[in-house]
């Protein structure tokens, strides 16, 4: 079974499998899965297949292996890779291949990991259901007629489908985190800069986060090892030593850890029964283990979605003005003159959930209101950043929801933009505050369908997440529940 990086490194190790068997396997799992689930843009098997040769010829000369030697792992589609497609699902960028690596994909080929495919994706990050993007709808591996969640839904559908036991998705106000509970697995956001960057597709850069989706937090961690660190070609990036996180994992004794429980969160409107049970047994679970739990408040988090909804538009205006047909993306063959060919380019090029932020942002930023909006939402934001700093001076963790619902219905709220935003409800106060965020398996609903909670922590503090986290599952089996089909 494709679920456990370290266990295709064990078995590699003594000799039981080679590189090519994993990755003939890899392939064979995701041609099985792709007619179903859609969750690739692209996949090239015979690369892969020569990447864990590769590999194999280098284990057997005896010459040193990176940490994720002949592990396949899929990378969302919006992060460059030179030798694929990188499209971001929009016609705008069709058949793009960016002529360098991200970064993330650099230290993955450091590693010797066997980057198997490019995973779809909400259109330039910008949804929450992976229905926005321009080549096919991705479905839930758990039941096909619902949503995987978005943006990174194909890199939670590649792991949850056991197409994959890593892959890469890309969180701007919870879109690692969102699908990983909808698809039951651990998603990760790490602190802002943790990660770089580089190579990765902007949507609202002060915002943008990379980083790993697994079955657990154990596997998390391993691939978290692999792609933090500082890059210096990305200003963002923070020049800190990167602890080793799979070691943060090793015990499973709370005593002494306050976890701080955001009570009001679970009685919001619209939080589904199932979701507040997973909570309110996750605290049973926490308190088990020796955590001190005590309830927290964040007095500003009823402005989070709107904050949020100001900024990251803002930002994907200004971020995405380059794609006119004339220094990047498509270009219309329809068009008379320079003007039109602009107009036209953006017009086809771009879906219409891309159209929408595009033109909310560029209102927050034209004269006379960027005062009225984009300002006044920067001035929220810092309150937000405050509250956090408040609650992290009382806890450790932060313990609360990661969606108000289960996974819904594909088509449910795709002509509904206020209702698929609110799936942000519990997820953005995190990259709003730039602190990491961890997405747990905590459960399944009558009907069969996973349940996640959310671990806030620090910036800087994922060592402390992925510990609290690993800790959970230690007592829990959530993580190791597979879909039926």
């Amino acid at each position: 079974m494709l679920d456990s990086a370290f266990e295709l490194l064990r078995q590699q190790a003594e000799g039981e499998r080679s590189a090519v068997e994993i990755a003939q396997q890899a392939i064979a799992a995701i041609e099985l899965s792709q007619p179903q689930h859609n969750a690739y843009t692209h996949f090239d098997g015979d690369l892969a297949l020569a990447t864990a040769k590769a590999i194999d010829e280098k284990r057997a000369a005896g010459k040193p292996l990176g940490p994720l030697a002949g592990v396949p792992v899929a990378v969302k589609d919006v992060i460059c890779t030179s030798d694929m497609p990188t499209t971001c699902s929009s016609k705008m960028l069709r058949g793009f291949r960016p002529p360098y690596d991200a970064t993330v994909v650099e230290r993955l080929r450091a590693a010797d990991a066997v980057i198997v495919g490019k995973t779809n994706m909400d259109e330039f990050a910008m949804g929450g259901s992976t229905e926005t993007g321009a080549f096919g709808v991705t479905k839930n591996p758990w039941d096909v007629t619902l949503t995987p969640g978005g943006s990174s839904g194909g890199a939670t559908a590649a792991v949850a489908a056991q197409t994959v036991p890593l892959s890469l998705g890309t969180d701007t106000g919870g879109s690692i985190r969102q699908p990983s509970a909808f698809c039951g697995v651990t998603g990760l956001k790490p602190t802002y800069g943790r990660v770089s960057r580089y190579g990765l597709v902007a949507f609202a850069s002060s915002l943008d986060q990379i980083g790993p989706i697994a079955w657990s937090a154990k596997e998390c961690a391993l691939l978290l090892n692999t792609i933090a660190g500082y890059e210096q070609r990305d200003s963002t990036s923070l020049d800190r030593v990167v602890p080793d996180y799979v070691t943060a994992t090793d015990s499973n004794d709370l005593r002494g850890v306050r976890v701080g429980v955001l009570r009001e969160a679970m009685t919001a409107d619209g939080v589904d029964p199932a979701v507040q049970a997973a909570v309110a047994h996750a605290i049973g679970v926490f308190a088990e283990l020796g955590a001190e739990i005590v309830d927290v408040d964040l007095p500003h988090r009823e402005y989070w979605v709107p904050t949020y909804y100001v900024i990251a538009p803002s930002e994907a205006s200004s971020n995405l003005s380059r794609y006119d047909g004339a220094h990047y993306g498509h270009r219309s063959e329809d068009s008379d003159n320079l003007e039109a060919m602009y107009c036209k380019s953006r017009a086809e090029g771009f879906g219409a959930e891309v159209k929408r932020r595009i033109m909310i942002g560029t209102y927050a930023l034209s004269e006379g209101y960027a005062d009225q909006y984009y300002n006044q939402a920067l001035k929220v934001r810092g309150l937000i950043r405050a509250d956090y700093d408040a609650a992290f001076s009382q806890v450790d963790v932060l313990l609360g929801p990661v969606t108000p619902t289960p996974a819904f219905e594909l088509g449910a709220k795709i002509d509904d933009p206020i209702q698929m935003y609110l799936c942000d409800l519990f997820t953005v106060g995190a990259n709003l505050a730039g602190v990491p965020a961890i997405s747990l398996p905590a459960g399944l609903t009558d009907g069969g369908l996973p349940v996640g909670i959310q671990l806030q922590a620090p910036a800087l503090e994922e060592s402390r997440l992925l510990f609290a986290g690993a800790a959970y599952q230690s007592a829990t089996d959530y993580h190791t529940k597979r879909p039926r089909g």
